[in-house]
């Protein structure tokens, strides 16, 4: 039996890809760099941060008990989760550039169908139409 994504898309053709004037890919490529600077900058403070907060603990943690420690530990954890985090949203603003260059930035990467505007309004860097999102996040 065919999976549902695979009946859904199967036989259809996707919709033929509009080309977007200079103006609109230059609007698009501008505020998706606008973004990437910006989460840049914030990867970079939280680096800083990490750091310095690393410094201040190596300096003042004669005498803690294993319960401090454990909770500096735990600190540390989510304070790098949290830079990762920005680095993969970095990623993909990246990503989305590429396919902006490619001709591919707007259209699904899975059925091809065009990514809803609102959708990339919401989510700049969005690769999967709602649809195929859907069907992702059930698996």
């Amino acid at each position: 039996m065919a999976k549902p994504a695979e009946t859904r898309t199967a036989g259809r053709k996707p919709a033929a890809k509009a080309t977007r004037s200079t103006a609109e890919t230059d609007k698009i490529r501008a505020a998706l760099a606008a973004r990437r600077d910006e989460l840049r900058a914030e990867y970079d403070q939280t680096l800083s941060e990490i750091t310095e907060l690393q410094r201040d603990r190596l300096t003042d943690s004669a005498g803690d008990d294993p319960a401090d420690t454990g909770s500096r530990t735990f600190e540390r954890e989510q304070e790098i989760s949290l830079a990762n985090s920005i680095l993969e949203r970095i990623t993909q603003v990246e990503r989305a550039l590429e396919r902006l260059d490619e001709g591919g930035y707007g259209w699904c990467e899975r059925c091809g169908n065009p990514i809803p505007v609102e959708r990339l309004a919401a989510f700049p860097s969005a690769t999967l139409c709602v649809t195929c999102k859907q069907l992702e996040e059930r698996r």
